[in-house]
């Protein structure tokens, strides 16, 4: 048991050295599959994907506090150093979620600046587990600002996603970002089916709040462990929405993009990218793929222990996020190929904790011991995380609505490869051929339709898509919201 231990510790750490955001969120991740492999499952097999599996068998009790006049105590007059001329509303606070327990769920929305009363609502999920949707998600990636240098102005994201949608940006669970619980033990029992529940009463509260997208078009969008939190959450809302006394949520499409969805495919694909991406030597990939075994039960050899240590020190300190791209404490940063600033994630750490700004958002109300970060270090514990999520992804697909994966092709942490290889698990049978597709005159990247599933690359990005590239992601993005294949020229 030690050994598999190992194996996920020196593949999923192989460039954990790196800092900042990057070290805090792929230290999370590791240390997850890590224990969630190193458990007594020597003996476990996979469910069977074509099954499925029945989460949340009942419906769950769901909280409903009164929502009256929350809504306009929640709008945003203006942000500290945003520019002029915004037109679009913002709104951000909290929505409990236990009363008893005193755990609130802290949210950032942004309408769309044309036509918000007809366009669909998005929520958008970051990962981790334990990472910030507000600080990844609204300020690095799809929001509508970005933060300055400095760390005290905004400048306007052309590409942001609330230009072909209303998003929701939610820090979850309780301990992430601004969201909090009064029983600071809430944060040892965090775990992906307490993420799923709260998630869910969050959402049916903020309908509460804003009626007027009761009935609105629905999509979870998110990235990374998100991979997790987007189908479990899916998954939740699908079978409550069954029940007569709940809430319907009209939930039509998921997309989840560089996801962690199974823990041996992340394995395989990532020692794979390694070597095709001359990240590795040939010997050492040959190596691993004659002495470890990828399959349960496992055996690990001390042989592949000893390729594992000759892969941590091949890769080097690179970047894992975007494996051409320099880190924020390089010389090279400044002339990256890409325009992201890997320095961003200072600015955000900045601004987020300038007390005016946190006035501006409503946030921080109980005056929290700790300062806002983009990972969180209040949770030290994660309950529960399935091996693979492929048979609720299957669930998904069978229930007829959009399910959309994608991948920048750049990123070394959940690698394109280890993508395709979960998605070969479900055996598929392929609907429209592979073809690259178009922006801006480009290649934007490519994609292949499946029965009941969408695979798209986005050519030239990391790990973080809407920030790498981000009016390929704003085609992608209005591709998914309208269920039409992206541009074929």
């Amino acid at each position: 048991m030690e050994n598999f231990a190992f194996l996920c510790f020196f593949l999923l750490c192989l460039v954990a050295s790196v800092h900042c955001y990057v070290g805090q969120r792929f230290t999370s991740i590791a240390q997850v599959i890590r224990e969630e492999l190193s458990k007594e499952r020597l003996s476990d097999t996979f469910p069977a994907v074509s099954g499925g599996f029945d989460t949340f068998s009942d419906s769950l009790p769901v909280y409903i506090g009164p929502q009256d006049g929350l809504k306009e105590s929640d709008k945003i007059e203006s942000l500290p150093g945003q520019p002029n001329g915004i037109n679009f509303g913002q709104y951000s606070g909290y929505v409990t979620v236990d009363p008893n327990a005193g755990r609130a769920l802290f949210y950032y929305f942004v309408e769309s600046p044309e036509n918000s009363s007809t366009k669909p609502l998005v929520l958008w999920l970051n990962g981790g587990p334990g990472c910030s949707s507000l600080g990844a998600g609204a300020m690095m990636e799809l929001g509508p600002f970005r933060v300055d240098k400095g760390g005290n102005t905004l400048y306007r994201n052309e590409y942001a996603w609330n230009n072909e949608a209303n998003v929701i940006f939610l820090e979850s669970p309780a301990g992430v970002g601004f969201s909090y619980s009064n029983t600071t033990s809430d944060y040892n029992l965090s775990g992906d089916n307490r993420t799923a529940s709260d998630s869910y009463t969050f959402l049916v509260n903020w309908l509460e709040r804003f009626p007027e997208y009761k009935t609105r078009d629905f999509f979870i969008t998110g990235e990374s462990y998100a991979g997790h939190y987007v189908p479990q959450l899916a998954q939740l809302i699908l079978h409550n929405n069954k029940y007569a006394n709940q809430t319907v949520i009209n939930l039509k499409g998921i997309a989840i993009g560089n996801a962690y969805i199974d823990s041996l495919t992340t394995v395989i694909g990532r020692v794979d990218y390694y070597w095709t991406h001359a990240l590795t030597s040939d010997e050492i990939h040959k190596g691993i793929v004659l002495t470890c075994n990828f399959s349960l039960p496992l055996n690990i050899s001390q042989s592949c222990e000893d390729y594992f240590n000759q892969l941590y020190d091949s890769v080097g300190n690179i970047y894992p996020y975007d494996i051409y791209a320099p880190s924020c404490n390089s010389s090279a940063a400044s002339t990256s190929i890409s325009a992201f600033d890997p320095c961003s994630e200072d600015y955000i750490f900045s601004y987020l904790n300038i007390p005016e700004v946190q006035k501006a958002l409503h946030a921080n109300v109980t005056s929290l011991p700790y300062p806002w970060e983009t990972c969180s270090n209040q949770i030290h514990r994660w309950n529960d995380s399935p091996l693979t999520v492929l048979p609720i992804i299957r669930e998904l697909m069978d229930s007829g609505i959009l399910v959309w994966i994608y991948s920048g092709d750049t990123d070394g942490v959940i690698p394109v490869t280890s993508t395709r290889y979960s998605i070969s698990k479900l055996g598929l049978s392929v609907k429209t051929a592979w073809y690259p597709w178009y922006t801006e005159g480009e290649v934007g990247g490519y994609v292949v339709e499946y029965q009941n599933l969408t695979f798209v690359t986005i050519r030239g990005s990391g790990h973080f898509v809407p920030s790498y590239q981000p009016a390929r992601a704003l085609t992608f993005f209005s591709s998914f919201l309208n269920g039409m294949l992206p541009p074929s020229n």
